[in-house]
């Protein structure tokens, strides 16, 4: 126990002194730290959190709030450190690391329907902007009143797209960044679109507005569903209150009577 202190004490001292730069080491390995991230964590915390938070900070808070765990377990198991300690710290860890990502993904799940709303309103908006511009003009304009959660990916689509990029993986990348429903096939119509020629682009922008419009008819039979099926357990609830009730209020009254 008095070497651990000792220990602390001098890795105080160092990083005090700025003998040693902990901040200096993450921020020259970030590229490399942030490879731990799963793919679609940023999506998960725009989705919860809009941009109010950025999802690499938060990450990285995650990752010292794991390794924290981590070492305090095995200070606690030092005296006795073993194979099976250690496991028990790693695996302690590793939950602590997995535990927000989970979260935030329960958050998704819970908010599905919600979420996947999102994206055929924001089509609808970007369908009137292709009528007068082309594609990537109209994927560009269309940023500044688009979902927060789509800001980031649409930024980095037209980023590519402007810098030569004419093949469909700009698209693609948006769509598996957002895995909302039918994005992959969205995309793919608007990646369309984007090719045709002038002449026939009011017969695309036409194909492109039905598939948007029976989009948005699904996102409100969804939200209507959803509605309905919070009425009926709403509705089961009070149900079971009421019938609960007068079946404790009918027993009290045939005790009473009985003089039980």
């Amino acid at each position: 126990m008095e070497i651990i202190i000792f220990a602390v004490i001098i890795v105080f001292v160092f990083t005090y002194n700025q003998t040693i730069k902990p901040n200096k080491f993450v921020k020259d390995n970030e590229m490399y730290i942030l490879m731990l991230k799963e793919k679609d964590y940023d999506f998960y915390v725009y989705s919860k959190y809009g941009d109010a938070v950025e999802p690499n900070q938060l990450f990285m808070t995650r990752l010292r709030n794991s390794l924290c765990i981590f070492a305090v377990i095995l200070i606690l198991f030092i005296s006795q450190l073993s194979f099976i300690n250690l496991v028990v710290a790693l695996v302690v860890g590793f939950i602590m690391y997995k535990q927000q990502y989970i979260s935030l993904k329960s958050f998704y799940k819970k908010h599905l329907n919600k979420i996947d709303q999102l994206l055929p309103y924001y089509l609808k908006s970007l369908e009137i902007l292709a009528q007068n511009y082309t594609i990537p003009v109209a994927l560009s304009r269309s940023i500044e009143d688009a979902p927060i959660i789509f800001k980031k990916g649409l930024e980095e689509m037209v980023s590519k797209i402007d810098a030569g990029d004419s093949s469909i993986d700009p698209y693609m990348e948006f769509s598996k960044q957002y895995p909302v429903k039918d994005s992959m096939r969205m995309m793919r119509l608007l990646y369309r679109l984007g090719l045709g020629e002038q002449k026939n682009k009011y017969e695309q922008l036409l194909v492109f507005s039905k598939s948007v419009s029976s989009l948005q008819n699904k996102a409100r039979e969804m939200k209507y569903k959803g509605r309905l099926a919070n009425m009926e357990k709403r509705t089961m609830v009070m149900l079971v209150v009421t019938g609960g009730g007068t079946m404790i209020i009918l027993l009290m009254s045939m005790m009473m009577l009985f003089g039980v």
